[in-house]
């Protein structure tokens, strides 16, 4: 079973990679959105106004734009599906087969280890990416405008899933009698919940910030309405060039917010119910233990984000990047603490 679990994991690795080059096809030959709008634009040649045959328009001063016969811009709005469409929903099954044989992977670990399958650290993140894309296929069932964000979440996931099998990955094997309550249950269920939840409200935060970076830089040439006579923008640089293909910002921002909102309740629980197990484990519900510290903190500075979001004289860049801050305090607590601090939750399996 220890076996199949590593195959599995490898499968929904590459399944979940296939995946992405689904949604990839849509989000960059599609005939929707924004990639679209700017592909079918019709290009710009400056003629010179009385130059010689074949001298070019060097050195001439009066230019004049011609642009080719093109439909009206109400028949490219909505185009039927197509092939593209096509493999923007491949993309979509390929993600729920990618999360079904994900399950399977915590499934078979579990029984080769006899155990729940979250006592470690390997163990915690192919939990909480298995979460991170059951909220993605929820969010997409309900909101499916928002597909082309299939790229960033499906790339993030097989980066999550390579990590921990290349990386974290230890045998299967009984907990040690610290971990052995039903607490784990509880505490560990809630905190890999609220992992995933979170690291899936940071797709659109940071998206957002790359728009509306884009959209400062870009000027009234990225609007639609200033006509097809608008150049398309050349300055915008890396990242928030991709703020081109984007989602608008408002909508980004809002998701984010709510998907924020949403999670943060649970990961107070997930904190709420490791203090009750630490009394009953270690006599005290709280001694600052490096990972008691970092959990705090990224509670104190996702509260941070919402009280932020929430104060209409903060800007909501502003409190986006206090989400983005945010989700780097997670990575830390998931991460550095587990690799570099010694203390009481030093319970990664590895070397």
């Amino acid at each position: 079973m220890a076996e199949l679990s590593d195959t599995l994991l490898l499968v929904a690795a590459v399944i979940y990679v296939a995946a992405m080059l689904g949604y990839l096809v849509e989000f960059a030959f599609g005939t929707r959105g924004a990639v679209a709008r700017v592909a079918m634009r019709p290009a710009r040649e400056l003629v010179a106004v009385g130059a010689p045959a074949g001298g070019g328009a060097f050195g001439v001063d009066i230019v004049s734009p011609v642009q080719p016969d093109r439909p009206e811009r109400g028949g490219e709005a909505t185009p039927g599906p197509g092939r593209t469409g096509v493999a923007g929903a491949i993309g979509v099954a390929l993600t729920a087969v990618g999360l079904a044989v994900h399950v399977a992977v915590l499934v078979t670990r579990g029984m080769a280890a006899g155990r729940v399958p979250w006592g470690n650290m390997y163990e915690f993140v192919v939990t909480l990416t298995a979460v991170f894309a059951l909220g993605w296929l929820v969010l997409l069932a309900t909101r499916p405008s928002l597909r082309p964000l299939g790229v960033f979440v499906t790339g993030a996931q097989a980066l999550l899933l390579g990590f921990a099998g290349l990386v974290l990955t230890t045998p299967a094997a009984p907990l040690m009698p610290a971990l052995q309550s039903v607490w784990l249950k509880i505490h560990v269920s809630a905190a890999a919940a609220a992992s995933g939840l979170l690291l899936l409200a940071f797709v659109p935060a940071a998206l957002y910030l790359i728009r509306t970076g884009y959209d400062a830089r870009s000027g009234p040439a990225a609007d639609e309405s200033a006509g097809d006579e608008a150049p398309a923008p050349t300055a915008v640089r890396f990242p928030y060039s991709l703020g081109r293909a984007l989602p608008a910002a408002d909508s980004l921002e809002r998701l984010a917010f709510r998907l924020h909102a949403f999670a943060f309740p649970i990961w107070t629980l997930a904190i709420i119910c490791g203090a009750i197990w630490a009394e009953s484990a270690w006599g005290r519900y709280w001694g600052w233990d490096p990972k008691e510290t970092w959990s705090f903190i990224s509670w104190v500075a996702y509260a941070a984000y919402l009280h932020a979001r929430a104060t209409p004289s903060v800007k909501r860049t502003t409190a986006t990047w206090f989400a983005v801050a945010a989700w780097l305090t997670m990575l830390i607590n998931l991460y550095v603490i587990n690799f570099v601090a010694v203390g009481l939750h030093s319970y990664a399996g590895l070397d």
